[in-house]
């Protein structure tokens, strides 16, 4: 799968850096077309010269050629990419790439990449764990980066832990990997949505919940990505969509995603309802604010919204693939069942309040994902970017 890629191979000034000479016989060996950017601290540790042997380019490390004054543009590489691996990745550089110090020109080609990027870190077992690093590494999963974890074994200081880059070999399997699921839906049509509701009260009060989309615009990006026509239908959120392919509907009542799906669902192969839909709206909406002043405390009568999910079981073809979510207190797999089979779903995704780090607001999850055909898959706590590629995952299993 990568006969033919363009690859930006980085290489940070780290002991590791040795392995890169490897990487890169690989990524050649497969077909790819390597183009090396090095840290001026990495040529410390494996020279240019044997980079542009094997690569059959010029290395690239300086913003402009000394001598002649030729401008490298990092904006160019970061066109010209299929890809993006940086390997090793030291923790100076992962700090710089987290927070956008442009320095050099390995980080001012990340910060202009406009394909995936795949981070292979690389350090002493100490650095790795410290809690800077940790936090540098989830900003970099945050904002859609691919971490390759490092193995335990011993470093070069001696100690033996987690710090060592992953074998060159690892790294090109998982790089072929992405590529082969890139386009694996290709041609489907797929309605996604996100975010919560809000049911008005008066003009500056709703009824709502803590739902940030982040789930569900993770999901839109990773089926972009691999080459679906998407339509993502998102209740007020401030996420953005960084794919311009996305057809975004901006919705605000459960009313109103009802009739943004019901247009759109006839037209899709897979829906996705990954919405934390109010359940319940005010039977009647002030027109003007209400007053704390006045003496009596105002009473709101609630009536039950559409299930939107339910809805779309009951029309759902011959063919289609209607997918579902149940964020549970309580009896978490029981109602996720009951949701299952009463909603007419292929799958359905559960996740658990009581699992820290998932739910509403943050960069993770931890999902158990349940099939109509009897299965049951646990996932573990992962970023978002990640749980939604699993999800996509399932999902063609069930075709």
């Amino acid at each position: 799968m990568l006969k033919g890629k363009h690859v930006i191979l980085g290489i940070c000034g780290g002991i590791a850096a040795y392995k890169s000479v490897s990487l890169l016989r690989l990524l050649v060996k497969a077909g790819a077309e390597v183009q090396v950017v090095i840290t001026p601290a990495g040529k410390e540790f494996i020279t240019p010269v044997t980079l542009s042997a094997l690569s059959q380019k010029p290395v690239v490390s300086e913003f402009f050629t000394a001598n002649t004054g030729e401008w490298h543009s990092h904006v160019d590489l970061g066109l010209w990419a299929d890809c993006m691996v940086i390997a090793p990745a030291t923790a100076s550089s992962i700090a710089k790439m987290a927070n956008g110090v442009a320095d050099n020109m390995l980080i001012t080609t990340y910060l202009s990449a406009k394909s995936p990027v795949f981070v292979a870190p690389a350090m002493d077992l100490d650095m790795m764990v410290h809690p800077s690093t940790r936090r540098n590494l989830d900003l970099l999963r945050s904002y859609g980066n691919h971490i390759i974890e490092p193995e335990s074994g011993e470093l070069a200081s001696g100690l033996v832990g987690k710090g060592r880059m992953e074998e060159p070999e690892k790294i090109v399997e998982v790089l072929d990997r992405f590529f082969a699921t890139r386009e694996d839906l290709q041609g489907q049509k797929i309605l996604i949505t996100a975010g919560p509701t809000h049911e008005k009260i008066d003009p500056v009060r709703f009824i709502g919940n803590y739902s940030s989309g982040k789930m569900g615009y993770a999901i839109a990006e990773a089926a972009a990505a691999r080459g679906a026509d998407v339509t993502l239908v998102s209740g007020p959120v401030s996420v953005q969509v960084s794919n311009p392919a996305i057809n975004v509907i901006r919705v605000e009542s459960a009313r109103e995603m009802l009739s943004a799906c019901e247009e759109a669902f006839p037209q899709s192969d897979i829906a996705i309802m990954c919405a934390a839909v109010a359940d319940y709206a005010p039977a009647s909406v002030a027109t003007s604010k209400i007053k704390r002043e006045h003496d009596e405390i105002p009473v709101i009568t609630l009536v039950k919204n559409p299930d939107i999910a339910a809805t779309l079981g009951h029309e759902k073809g011959k063919g289609q693939i209607l997918v579902g979510f149940a964020l549970e207190t309580d009896h978490e797999l029981e109602n996720a069942f009951d949701k299952l089979g009463r909603k007419n779903l292929d799958m359905i995704v559960l996740n658990s309040m009581r699992d820290a780090g998932a739910g509403f607001g943050v960069d993770t999850n931890k999902v158990t994902i349940l099939t109509s055909d009897n299965r049951r898959l646990e996932f573990s706590l992962k970023p978002k970017t990640e749980v939604a590629n699993d999800i996509l995952d399932t999902i063609l299993t069930l075709k």
